[in-house]
């Protein structure tokens, strides 16, 4: 019964000391944008997703379940014409509704995506972007 008893305190102890010690090596990751696989974003304003307006988190979340999406522009192509953002072949970025309360229709703000996992977001119909934190 002993022996049991030492094994079972020796166990917990253990236990004790690697979630109090992990616990202590813990540290705040900051957030990250991703870095096109085309072309340099390092020059882009970065934005937490948080800091956004709240309809632009609601289509973030939209886009990671896959839709289903407001409108039927949602998910095409976004050629990027205005070439603000990383000059990328034909198809690598997406474009996504933000909604705009009280507008009667899409709105200006949009989020683009790219395919190497960055994000970023224009309030101004594609005048201006940031890269989104995520």
């Amino acid at each position: 019964m002993t022996n049991y008893r030492s094994r079972v305190t020796t166990v917990l102890l253990a236990l004790i000391v690697a979630l109090l010690g992990g616990a202590s090596t813990v540290t705040a990751q900051p957030l990250a944008a991703a870095q096109a696989e085309c072309g340099d974003t390092s020059g882009f304003e970065q934005v937490p997703l948080g800091d956004l307006p709240p309809e632009a988190t609601d289509t973030y979340e939209l886009i990671e379940a896959g839709g289903p999406y407001p409108y039927p522009q949602d998910g095409t192509t976004f050629e990027n014409r205005e070439g603000l953002l990383p000059d990328c072949e034909t198809g690598y970025y997406a474009e996504y509704t933000v909604e705009t309360p009280g507008s009667d229709d899409r709105g200006a703000r949009r989020i683009v995506t790219g395919d190497g996992g960055e994000y970023f977001y224009t309030p101004d119909h594609y005048e201006s972007f940031v890269l989104i934190q995520l």
